[in-house]
């Protein structure tokens, strides 16, 4: 189920500037030739970060969002400060087999065999019709991002938007989860 965004908050070219700039590029890692792009120097730089949470906020403090569902890992941690920052829950996509109680699974496909995430069947408790915000640090090929919908939806969830910090837009993992919801990405690269 397709939701709308309502704000349309935006960066200044200056912010995207320090966010950018925030991001550390790490040559050749994890293989030679990938250019990997390091979030740990915007989380431990307080002021980008900071920037960060309160654009997110600006952008979707008029949704009425019941929960924030977050990628396993570093979705959970863009995740769980806009939930707190939004008074509202924090729901966590997984690997298969690290949640401890009954779930819902969705396997998707890599470029070399296949995955899978899991929600907790209960995630979004009693409410009828959540609304729901999917967030994590980069979309690339957009399979764990198109998995972790699915699974939002087929709890009967209204999957309001997508949120990534970075888009790697060589690739067509937003344009993939498109298909199915709005992306937003705050940084192109």
């Amino acid at each position: 189920m397709k939701g709308n965004i309502v704000s349309k908050e935006i960066l200044t070219q200056k912010e995207r500037d320090t966010l950018l700039n925030s991001i550390r590029t790490v040559e050749d890692f994890p293989k030679p030739g990938i250019h990997f792009k390091d979030i740990t120097t915007l989380l431990n730089n307080h002021e980008a970060f900071e920037l960060l949470m309160q654009h997110l906020e600006d952008r979707y403090k008029k949704e009425n969002l019941d929960f924030i569902a977050g990628i396993e890992a570093r979705g959970f941690l863009f995740g769980t400060a806009l939930a707190t920052r939004l008074k509202i829950g924090f729901v966590p996509i997984r690997k298969k087999g690290k949640l401890p109680s009954t779930t819902l699974c969705e396997k998707y496909e890599l470029e070399y065999g296949f995955d899978e995430v899991e929600i907790h069947f209960d995630a979004f408790g009693d409410i009828k019709n959540p609304r729901v915000l999917l967030i994590d640090d980069l979309i690339v090929s957009g399979g764990t991002a198109y998995a972790a919908s699915n699974l939002i939806e087929k709890l009967n969830a209204t999957l309001v938007e997508a949120c990534f910090i970075l888009n790697f837009s060589i690739l067509s993992g937003k344009a993939k989860l498109q298909e199915k919801t709005s992306v937003y990405s705050v940084l192109e690269i």
